[in-house]
Formats: structure tokens, sequence, C-alpha cells
């Protein structure tokens, strides 16, 4: 069958090396991809946000079987809604579903109507409340821009006058646009995060390994925010005893509290978790694959990924038995200078003799003159796998020393983190 993947991204590189492997699979479109997705898939020049042109697209090309859709936007937007009115298979969440992520507060209010363990927490539409509830509340505080910020809507304010500055950078100087007119002011956990993402077709779930996540910019978790600069799988914390905890007290709540609701959520759903004092906790949710989360999952997958998405779109999961590699896999971002603020772009990339094991993908790459040259914020994920993830992480940054481009910067400490956290 011919698939189109909708994103640009490393996730959406990820995936589609994933699908190549399929024998199901023959030919992929990526909308609108970049330069390292162009050397695995057939490109398509159309704003994957205007739901209605793709709606079109699909409509006149025929050949489309099938169509994953991967951004938050999108699915935020009712892409899969548009497509199956049409009449052609999608995965991923309808636009009811996809609020779990697209509304910080309507996640909040459905853990807190269904009993799912999370951060106590308070919703402000203006900022005068928001500014006088922080003014006497515990700090260290979370403040969460309420719609989607591409992954950096999240601030965590260690004293009073960093919180109300943030208040007022989301809800006055709209750092986040429309995301920050409502805020969720959040209570401050502490304890190791991880990453577990699972399938569901809305009646059986299905856990993917674990993997943990590195947002800050700089070593030690120190700088700003950002979309994710590293990943390692599985997390090393994350045994039987937690897997069961996880599953019994959030995984399956969360989809019986989506089914009654009326939002039945069909597709990738993604937990952030943290491991407290009091058991696990939900951070967040997000209503597809995590970047660069999947960069580290989707290699040490064993199981044929596109027999997954259709399982999961006519609702027959419990019939697919999920395999994955044994091992650990690990992902350095290579970000430019200056991300997650201001950066410049066009810059000209240089690839030394990478080992024939890694796996590049490409997140914010161009082609321009016959050269890959930098597009985004974060362009390349440098993944490897190996017996552990010491194995994994020294071959990914032996590689990484290979890339090179102006202003290039990464942090030198990925999978490093939870080594002494006891595995339950």
């Amino acid at each position: 069958m011919n698939v189109l993947v909708i994103g640009n991204g490393g996730r959406e590189h990820a995936v589609i090396q994933a699908l190549k492997k399929s024998p199901k699979v023959d030919t992929i479109y990526a909308m609108k991809g970049n330069a390292g997705i162009a050397k695995d898939a057939v490109l398509v020049n159309v704003d994957y946000c205007d739901v209605k042109a793709v709606g079109d697209w699909v409509d006149q090309h025929k050949e489309i079987d099938f169509t994953v859709v991967t951004p938050d936007d999108p699915l935020a937007l009712g892409l899969v809604d548009e497509l199956e009115s049409r009449g052609h298979r999608a995965f991923g969440p309808n636009k009811k579903a996809a609020i779990i992520e697209a509304s910080k507060a309507f996640s909040k209010e459905l853990m807190k109507k269904y009993n799912i363990p999370t951060a106590k927490y308070e919703t402000f539409s203006k900022y005068e409340e928001a500014a006088a509830y922080v003014a006497e509340c515990d700090i260290p505080v979370v403040l969460k821009a309420d719609g989607l910020a591409l992954g950096k809507g999240v601030l965590i304010c260690m004293t009073r006058e960093e919180a109300q500055e943030g208040l007022k950078e989301m809800m006055l100087d709209k750092k986040f646009g429309a995301a920050g007119s409502k805020v969720v002011v959040e209570e401050f956990l502490v304890g190791p995060e991880v990453s577990a993402l699972a399938f569901t077709d809305g009646k059986t779930i299905k856990p993917m390994i674990t993997s943990c996540d590195h947002k800050r910019a700089k070593d030690n978790d120190e700088g700003l925010n950002t979309g994710g600069m590293g990943t390692f799988a599985p997390a090393p914390f994350y045994g039987e005893k937690t897997a069961k905890e996880v599953m019994e007290k959030i995984m399956l709540p969360t989809v019986k509290a989506m089914n009654a609701e009326g939002r039945t959520f069909k597709g990738v759903l993604y937990f952030g978790l943290m491991k407290t004092k009091d058991g696990m906790k939900v951070i967040e949710y997000n209503s597809r694959f995590g970047d660069p989360e999947t960069q580290v999952i989707l290699p040490m997958l064993k199981t044929d990924l596109m027999e997954i998405f259709e399982a999961v779109v006519d609702e027959r999961l419990d019939e697919v038995e999920i395999e994955w590699e044994d091992g650990a896999c690990v992902c350095v971002v290579l970000a430019s200078g200056g991300y997650p603020e201001s950066y410049e772009k066009g810059k000209e990339i240089t690839f030394g003799d990478l080992d024939e094991e890694v796996i590049l993908c490409h997140a914010g790459t161009a082609e321009k003159d016959g050269k890959i040259v930098t597009s985004g914020g974060r362009v390349l994920g440098v993944c490897a796998k190996g017996a552990d993830v010491e194995e994994a992480r020294k071959k990914a940054y032996a590689n990484a020393e290979k890339i090179s481009f102006d202003g290039m910067y990464y942090r030198k400490d990925i999978g490093i983190k939870y080594r002494d956290v006891v595995k339950e």
C-alpha cells in the first residue's frame, strides 16, 4: 500500500524509517517532509494545518491508501475527522479526543474527575487572578499555557519573581500566542520523569518501551525548556511493579475516562509521568508520538509498525502481539545556536563517515543548491542502539562528533540521569 505521513520533523523521519521496513508498504509520501525524509519518501508541498487542502490532495491522489497524522496541530484541528469524512483511512485521534493534549485545562479536569493521579492545580483565564494566586501559593510552581506551544509552553519557576514574570510573558505579552490565554498553575512535583507511550484503539491499550527526555537546553537540566534535546530508552527505574501501577491507575483509567466523555481515543497516547514519593503521577498527556522519544522507541520495535497502525484504525489491536528488542537506544539532538530562542537558518551541514548502524533522523533540514542546510532549531537526531544505555550513548556521541554546522550545539549528558534510581 501507499502511505502518506503528515509532518516534517525528526519524529516523522523515525516513523517513515520504521514504515520502510514493512512488507505491506510500497511508496511513502511525506507532507511536507525535510531534506532527510526526501531520501525515504516523496515530498508533498501542502500546508498540513489546512485540513481542507490536505483532504482535497488525498482525494485527488487515489494512490494513497492510508494516512498517518503525527503532529499535534493538525490533530487538534481535526485532520483525521476531515480525512475519515471523505472515506479515507487515517491513523491518529479525532479532534474530540486530541483535546487531551490541545487543552491542559481539559486534561487536568479529566484527571480530577476520574481520580487519575496528578499534581494539584488551579486554572486561570484572567491575569489579575492568576497573579494574585501566585503571590500566595507554594513556591516552586509550574506554569503551563493551556494550548499547544510546540512543547515549550511550560515554565518551572523556582522563585515568586520568576512566576510573576512568567505569568506576564504568557498572559500579557503573549509569548506563546493564543495558547497562553488560559494558564494552569500547578504544584511543583519532585522525582524522576519518564515518557510512557502506548498504542490504543479505544478498547485495548498496549504500552511501548519507556524513554526519558531531556527538555532543558543545557547540561545538568539547566537553561530554557525546549522541544527535547535528546532521549534514551528504556527508562532505567521503570520495572514490572511500576508498569503495573501505571497500567492500573493511569493508562486504563484514562482510556476509560475518554470513552465515558464520548471522546474515544484511537492512536498513540503519550503519558508524561513522574515517580514521586506518593507514587507515579501524570505531568502531561500528548495525543501523538513524542519528539524525540519516537527516535529511540521505534528503532527498538520488532513488530511491523504498519500492522499496528491498521489494527488501531480497525479496532483489533488485541489481535496484534507487539515485540521489542532487548538493549537500549540513545538519541542526541544537534541544535542551532540560539535555540530555543532566535537562531539563524541556512547553515551548511557537513557529514563525516557515520557508522552504518547509526540512525540519523532529520528534523530541521532543507536542501539548497544541492547541499543540506539547517532550517530549524532542532536540526538532527543522532540515534544509536547498544546492549545497554552506556554503549548506545557512546556510539551516538562518537557519531555526533562527525557532523558539523556553524553554531551547532548539543547536550553532552544524554543518558546519564537516573542511573542511581532504584528499579521497581
